[in-house]
């Protein structure tokens, strides 16, 4: 097991963390508030900026649980202090994205757009330039969240490995396949 739960989370300036009687942990910061339910079993405690998580027994479920809750936690803090950012590369003729109102449509080869909503609590914007891939980013405190809305948005086209057609994360390489006509 990770030793990960053992590492303490020192507090950045302007975090405050408050632990309820139902082992409901809530961050808030200066991008907003962020709240997460913790197993009774775990404990958390927060000492003069630095937040510390302790398990009861060293058993295999307890080590999971802790490490779990600590990197949990410590995504929280990151969330409300700086923010998590993810941008979307659509790579294909014709491919196009716009955002209104929360909803993201998206124009990716099918014989039909794609509207997709996206939760309030993700930032969208879509960003066209000529001569470029569109771009989508996506910005929000929750990792969560933005990974969950990431993920999705990608499945709608996935990479194809011979053009490399579809979308994927700025800057992640994809492997490519040769072809038949590389065969002869």
């Amino acid at each position: 097991m990770s030793r990960i739960g053992n590492q303490p989370i020192n507090l950045p300036d302007g975090v405050t963390v408050s632990v309820s009687a139902e082992n409901v942990v809530t961050v808030t910061g200066a991008k907003g508030e962020l709240s997460q339910e913790v197993n009774p079993e775990i404990k958390v405690s927060v000492n003069e900026g630095v937040i510390s998580v302790e398990r009861p027994t060293e058993q295999k479920r307890h080590k999971a649980l802790h490490g779990l809750y600590r990197s949990l936690i410590n995504n929280m803090v990151e969330g409300v202090s700086n923010g998590y950012t993810k941008e979307l590369e659509l790579v294909g003729v014709g491919y196009k994205a716009a955002v209104s109102n929360n909803v993201l449509e998206l124009n990716l080869g099918y014989s039909h757009n794609i509207y997709m909503s996206v939760p309030a609590e993700v930032n969208t914007d879509a960003k066209m330039e000529k001569g470029k891939n569109p771009i989508v980013t996506l910005t929000s405190i929750d990792k969560a969240l933005i990974g969950q809305v990431a993920a999705k948005i990608r499945s709608l086209r996935k990479i194809e490995p011979y053009k490399g057609k579809g979308i994927r994360f700025v800057g992640e390489q994809i492997r490519r396949k040769a072809g038949k006509t590389a065969a002869k």
